[in-house]
């Protein structure tokens, strides 16, 4: 049996924070209407900077963290689940949509409570089920109002004027369409206030990640979920930016001495999609091997944004306050915030599995991976989708590849012994071990 490798390790400083942020987003999203705040849902990837511009009293609830968070307490979850089956949609459906709907149907907030109704919804449609599925809420809910707006303009690289301008016309149309259903005029200093924090926090959440390059590697992945999750949140909020920040800072020290998030590290791997969320013991079982997931194209490209550096390698994206420019009214903004999020790791490989797999190649090399673990996540087929191809082109790459079955929101469609089996003849392809306790 190998020898441990001891590095030091110590708990996050900033960790308490990032869960109280969460907390005080779900409370404040709930009690919105006591003190006569309004409030939208809409996914992660909405253009949640937009309306900002409403007022600083406005909260939102993003469903895909949400249906996360569902999907984390498997009792609630298949209430919500059997909730949307009984009015007969299919079990292939995102799950993350299912648990969403469940819980609107049995009026049942995951945080307590009953399910607070949006004032409006704001999505944005790049995802086949993205649009739809608030079509299907406002066939629960009618007097919901439905803003949806199309991103889906093509990869980044071949980004033109006019299809930068087709999404920025849409986010005109939307503003004007929000002062209709709210009544409100709206703040354009307000909007400028929100693209910024949301270009720091994207920015700075990709140089939080870039950090994990490091030997030993500074975070796992498992505790990476419970931090990206605030910029799927609202990473157009100042707090949010100014949080990651402060994680940045902590994260930087950790590697300047050789602090570890797993004390035994002597493996690295990647995983890729959601996780299977009820089971997120799956990655505290690698470190028995002495093995970390150091983190994802998902992890660092959800809500990450970069860039290829002068030197060649990835790194986040300069902000344009970084480039000195200066955001100056409605139009400028809107513009920024659109280019800004097309060039999103996570919405190019909509178009073609080979953008994903060159980014995922990159990061094996660049993040000095010993192996790709790849979810085959029934759940979610916009993230899922070419998976077979990317896992051929990482073999090719040279990349060891272990592949698992399941559902991120659906515990019902995880085996847990046969994925912890595979982990294991997985670790003995890398010649690892469990290792002495």
């Amino acid at each position: 049996m190998a020898a441990k490798t001891i590095y030091p390790t110590r708990p996050l400083a900033t960790w308490k924070k990032a869960k109280e942020l969460r907390n005080t987003y779900y409370k404040e999203y709930a009690t919105a209407h006591d003190r006569g705040a309004i409030r939208w849902a809409g996914g992660a990837w909405s253009l949640g900077a937009v309306p900002a511009g409403l007022g600083r009293d406005v909260c939102c609830l993003t469903s895909e963290p949400y249906g996360a968070s569902i999907a984390w307490d498997r009792d609630f979850s298949l209430q919500c689940l059997e909730a949307v089956e009984k009015r007969g949609y299919a079990r292939d459906l995102c799950s993350y949509m299912r648990n969403y709907w469940g819980s609107l149907l049995l009026d049942k907030y995951a945080f307590g409570g009953p399910f607070p109704k949006p004032d409006f919804i704001w999505q944005d449609h790049i995802c086949c089920s993205h649009a739809k599925w608030y079509q299907v809420v406002t066939d629960f809910e009618p007097e919901i109002p439905h803003f949806s707006i199309d991103v889906s303009v093509g990869p980044y690289h071949e980004l033109t004027e006019n299809r930068l301008e087709y999404l920025v016309a849409q986010m005109h149309d939307g503003i004007e369409w929000m002062e209709k259903v709210t009544g409100r005029t709206y703040d354009d200093e307000l909007l400028i206030e929100a693209v910024e924090n949301e270009c720091r926090s994207t920015s700075v959440w990709a140089e939080v990640c870039a950090l994990n390059k490091a030997v030993p590697a500074p975070l796992d992945e498992k505790s990476m979920y419970s931090l990206y999750a605030l910029g799927t949140l609202m990473k157009h909020d100042r707090r949010v930016a100014d949080y990651y920040e402060e994680l940045r800072d902590e994260v930087a020290d950790r590697v300047a001495n050789g602090i570890a998030a797993v004390g035994n590290e002597r493996c690295r791997v990647m995983s890729d999609t959601q996780p299977p969320w009820a089971f997120l013991e799956v990655f505290r079982y690698l470190e028995e091997f002495g093995c970390v997931s150091v983190g994802s194209l998902y992890t660092f490209g959800l809500i990450g944004m970069w860039e290829v550096g002068e030197d060649g390698t990835w790194g986040p994206r300069k902000t344009p306050m970084q480039k000195g420019i200066e955001i100056k009214d409605r139009d400028q903004a809107l513009r920024i915030l659109a280019e800004w999020n097309l060039s999103k790791p996570e919405w190019q490989h909509f178009y073609s599995p080979h953008l994903k797999s060159e980014m995922m190649i990159r990061i094996g090399r660049e993040w000095q991976l010993n192996g790709v673990m790849l979810h085959y996540n029934r759940g979610c087929e916009g993230l899922t989708v070419g998976i077979a191809e990317n896992r051929l082109a990482l073999l090719e790459a040279g990349f060891p590849v272990m592949t698992f079955e399941g559902n991120m929101g659906d515990e019902r469609e995880f085996d847990r012994a046969r994925t912890l089996a595979r982990i294991d003849a997985f670790m003995e392809t890398l010649n690892l071990r469990r290792l002495a306790s």
